[in-house]
């Protein structure tokens, strides 16, 4: 009963109904969508940082200097591959991926592709979770024997092949002819925007001898080193650098002639970053939902003043109290569910348009529709309670007075 009572009190005046409902709409609408946004650049971080593997560490050749200039890490190649299987005998080391890059065009019949060339060993797809989509990878045995074999990222694939099946097929890198035994599956753009699927894997003993030189035997650009865990990461890296200062001859008080970064560390801080805008996005768009509270409220009120005669005449016939304040607090339920409803499929559909016209990745769950309904009510509620509280509270004499 007291349900239609309310429900014909707004139909009365459907026009302030609908303002005081469209300040919760558009509340909620804000909020769903600004957490799918925040929440999709979390995504887009974590995906990112999952494809360049888990638990990593660098190890940089040193740097040098020239005429005065001190050049950055990586300028002298001081590591080896006696490097690498020597960390990878440390204990806490799960794999070691020793790595020299260069960039080569690669040719295909009429096609060719300028990409980078990355000669590493087996170990280089655990180290990066790096599955194939097609074909098999190159051995030991290749490594040992320079084999000219060659593994395609996706791009490379599309620029040289197109459509074709690029396994078994050969292509020519600098004049020269390499077999293709299989293609990586598919990785996306990495942290700092490049693409990781545009490149190819050789042999690092075919890009020393056969492809990009080396200044001295077995000479690479960087090792990458997987730890069983994030916890023995510091420990690996404290037993790294006491190795390969021992290995290059270093003695006490002279500086390292490589470097050391905890590549997973770099990759938790944009993370978090993600996160806090996520948080921060959600707390912006929340304040719309205050500012509908604050509508309704003032809507209310109006609807108080407007109506008091009625609640004189009601009280006056035994209505109680706790009748006037459940019918008041009844509409504004009403109207803040309402809006809260229609703002659900508002946010969901703006933050799919979001997806499809400005092709930002957009992730809607259950989660944020439920707390943004949940708040929206509670707000709806709270800012609802005094108009009813100060209908209910007014003295039946003086409310029929009331002109």
């Amino acid at each position: 009963m007291m349900l239609v009572e309310a429900w014909q009190a707004m139909g009365a005046n459907r026009l302030r109904t609908f303002l005081a409902m469209l300040g919760m709409v558009i509340g909620v609408g804000a909020v769903v969508l600004m957490l799918a946004i925040g929440q999709g650049a979390q995504y887009s971080v974590e995906q990112a940082i999952a494809s360049i593997g888990s638990n990593l560490l660098i190890i940089l050749s040193g740097s040098s200097t020239s005429g005065g200039l001190r050049m950055g890490s990586g300028s002298v190649m001081t590591l080896t591959l006696g490097d690498a299987q020597a960390i990878s005998d440390l204990p806490g080391i799960s794999a070691v991926a020793p790595t020299l890059t260069g960039f080569a065009q690669a040719v295909n019949g009429t096609n060719n592709w300028g990409t980078s060339i990355h000669g590493v060993t087996p170990s280089y797809l655990a180290v990066h979770d790096w599955a194939l989509s097609e074909g098999y990878a190159f051995t030991d045995q290749d490594v040992r024997s320079g084999a000219r074999v060659a593994i395609l990222g996706q791009t490379a694939v599309e620029n040289l092949f197109g459509n074709d099946d690029p396994v078994n097929k050969t292509i020519r890198i600098n004049q020269s002819p390499y077999l293709v035994v299989g293609v990586l599956e598919e990785k996306g753009q990495s942290l700092d925007g490049m693409d990781q699927d545009d490149t190819i894997l050789i042999p690092v003993t075919t890009a020393q001898r056969k492809l990009f030189g080396a200044p001295f035997q077995g000479s690479v650009r960087f090792i990458l080193v997987q730890a069983n865990s994030a916890h023995a990461m510091p420990s690996a890296e404290k037993q790294m650098t006491a190795l390969l200062r021992q290995r290059h001859h270093i003695q006490a008080g002279r500086d390292d002639d490589f470097s050391i970064r905890n590549l997973t560390a770099a990759a938790n801080t944009a993370a978090g970053t993600a996160r806090t805008m996520s948080m921060m996005l959600g707390a912006i768009a929340s304040i719309s939902l205050l500012v509908g509270g604050i509508g309704i409220m003032n809507i209310m009120l109006v609807s108080v003043t407007e109506r008091t005669r009625e609640i004189g005449i009601r009280m006056a016939i035994g209505a109680r109290r706790r009748d006037i304040l459940m019918q008041f607090l009844l509409e504004a339920v009403i109207i803040s569910i309402a809006g809260c409803t229609i703002g659900v499929f508002f946010g969901v559909g703006g933050a799919y348009a979001v997806n499809r016209f400005a092709q930002l990745t957009v992730v809607v769950t259950g989660v944020s529709m439920l707390m943004a309904f949940m708040v929206a009510a509670g707000v709806g509620v709270f800012f609802g309670f005094y108009p009813a509280r100060k209908a209910a509270r007014l003295k039946p004499i003086d409310a029929i007075r009331h002109r």
